[in-house]
């Protein structure tokens, strides 16, 4: 079957290797029918790492993906041969004291896909996942939308942490995929004014076309002079989807007291830095955001009762073949990609 490899920092080759064949009972051989690019595969692209997450090349990455069954050994499951699914990346063990408590996306032992030291990633033509990562989808919803709903639940289990966004005014930092993802559940979930900012334009025009109340060019406005300006008593919760200290700064001077920082992005330094006196004056929180826990299946109840849709963020389509091209428009924010998906036949 057809894969594609990370072989070195920005450089893809499309190889083939062998069919996958399930060992365990629980599995479940998949035929990729759509993989979405995301900005921790970019991370992988552009540096060889997350923080102490190495590639040792060749590698595949990806994680983000939809397909159709291919086979079942447990004559138990509930699934079967020809079901449609989205997938969970995550492969917790259900056994330590995170999972015990519910925390599978902090598993003491998980394994991701596409992760370096974990599970190599979906960029190929066929792969065997545990039957609980797959998640089934209604006829109407096609594979490339099944892809959103991974990212999509990330957005939707950090506004969680907002808890009754009713009437509530929020801030989001970085309007690719995540921080559209946030906007528009924050929106379902009756948020009022949100507040969007970003490098650019294209995508502010897009965060304004999803519902922003107003959007702001970081590099070009004062972002906390006008958003202050518009709202004297500040927001209640800021969403950080970019990964950038800048955002972490601004954001703690237009948050109102008692309100709450959500981070979202994943930065590629190694430690951010926080006013530790504007921080205890008045008494902000920041939340760290992992993941997601236990969305996915909220989250394509939600699309598929159009509650949510998120097909709005697909702006580019490629083959297996054009990988590389793909990677390169994406980690350069060329022609105005927003969220390109590798299409299997």
């Amino acid at each position: 079957m057809k894969s594609v490899e990370l072989t070195k920092i920005k450089k893809f080759s499309l190889i083939d290797i062998p069919k996958p064949e399930i060992t365990n009972k629980n599995d479940i051989l998949i035929k990729v029918k759509s993989v979405g690019l995301c900005g921790s595969d970019i991370h992988y692209y552009k540096t060889g790492r997350i923080g102490n997450q190495i590639v040792k090349y060749p590698f595949i990455i990806g994680h983000e993906m939809s397909g159709i069954i291919e086979e079942v050994r447990d004559r138990a499951s509930k699934l079967k041969k020809g079901d449609r699914v989205a997938i969970d990346p995550l492969v917790s063990c259900y056994q330590c004291d995170q999972c015990r408590l519910g925390r599978y996306h902090t598993c003491r032992n998980q394994k991701f896909l596409g992760c370096p030291g974990q599970i190599e990633g979906c960029l190929k033509e066929f792969i065997v996942l545990p039957e609980k990562c797959c998640y089934p989808i209604p006829e109407k919803m096609n594979y490339d939308t099944a892809v959103l709903c991974e990212p999509l639940s990330i957005g939707y289990y950090a506004v969680s942490f907002a808890e009754n966004l009713k009437n509530k005014n929020i801030g989001i930092f970085g309007a690719g995929p995540i921080g559209l993802s946030v906007l528009i559940t924050a929106k379902y979930l009756g948020a009022n004014k949100i507040y969007t900012v970003d490098k650019l334009g294209y995508r502010l025009g897009i965060a304004k076309n999803q519902g922003a109340f107003w959007t702001g060019n970081i590099n070009k406005t004062d972002c906390v002079k006008e958003i202050n300006k518009l709202e004297s008593n500040q927001l209640d919760f800021i969403f950080e989807c970019c990964g950038e200290q800048e955002a972490v700064d601004k954001s703690l001077q237009l948050l109102k007291p008692g309100g709450k920082l959500i981070i979202i992005g994943i930065p590629e330094f190694e430690s951010y830095t926080f006013d530790a006196h504007l921080m205890r004056r008045n008494e902000l929180t920041v939340q760290n955001i992992r993941r997601q826990n236990e969305y996915m299946g909220k989250t394509i109840k939600a699309v598929s009762k159009n509650k949510l849709n998120p097909d709005f963020m697909i702006t580019h389509h490629f083959k297996l073949e054009e990988t590389e091209k793909a990677f390169q428009l994406l980690s350069n924010y060329g022609d105005n990609m927003i969220k390109a998906i590798i299409n299997f036949n």
